[in-house]
């Protein structure tokens, strides 16, 4: 029994490993690196900030909207510009990864 529960954790650690190298090769390529890390403030709110503060509040299919349509106002003077360029299956796959953080 032992051994099936230390499988099946293995297993969740290494999806979870999985998805966050898939999310944060998604967000390289479509530059959002540019001005998001991960941790920690860069030109905009750390990707783990953004999901603490939206978790539950938005879902994946909102979040992918503002990606693509950008905001401001939300994160003090700095605006996020429209990302128009992001498709919306990646804006969507973007979304997910962030609130999953």
């Amino acid at each position: 029994m032992k051994k099936v529960t230390l499988l099946m954790a293995a297993a969740a650690l290494a999806a979870s490993s999985l998805a966050m190298a898939d999310g944060e090769a998604l967000a390289k390529k479509n530059n959002c690196l540019a001005c998001h890390n991960v941790e920690g403030k860069k030109v905009g709110p750390s990707f783990k900030d953004i999901a603490a503060k939206y978790k539950g509040k938005m879902d994946a299919a909102t979040m992918a909207k503002a990606i693509q349509k950008g905001s401001s106002g939300k994160w003090g003077g700095m605006p996020m510009p429209p990302q128009a360029q992001v498709s919306d299956t990646d804006a969507k796959a973007l979304a997910e990864w962030i609130l999953s953080l």
